[in-house]
């Protein structure tokens, strides 16, 4: 066994980290435009899509960190 870079697995780390970047300023910037307005109609579907984007971030940043782990440290089994 090699000591090698997956870099297929390397890649899709880098491409769920970008889009975890993405949600990460793209949640907050629904918040923060959804509690500037609150008396609008579209207070809560703002602030709900907000939330959803915000944990959406989380969840895609430690998906794309084990990637990226998993392809440094040969962790794939397959």
């Amino acid at each position: 066994m090699s000591n090698r870079t997956d870099k297929v697995l390397l890649l899709k780390g880098i491409n769920t980290m970008a889009l975890c970047l993405l949600c990460s300023f793209g949640g907050p910037t629904l918040l923060y435009l959804a509690f500037g307005n609150p008396n609008k109609p579209l207070y809560w579907p703002l602030i709900l899509l907000g939330c959803i984007i915000c944990v959406t971030a989380i969840v895609l940043g430690f998906k794309g960190l084990k990637h990226i782990g998993d392809s440094l440290f040969n962790q794939n089994q397959s």
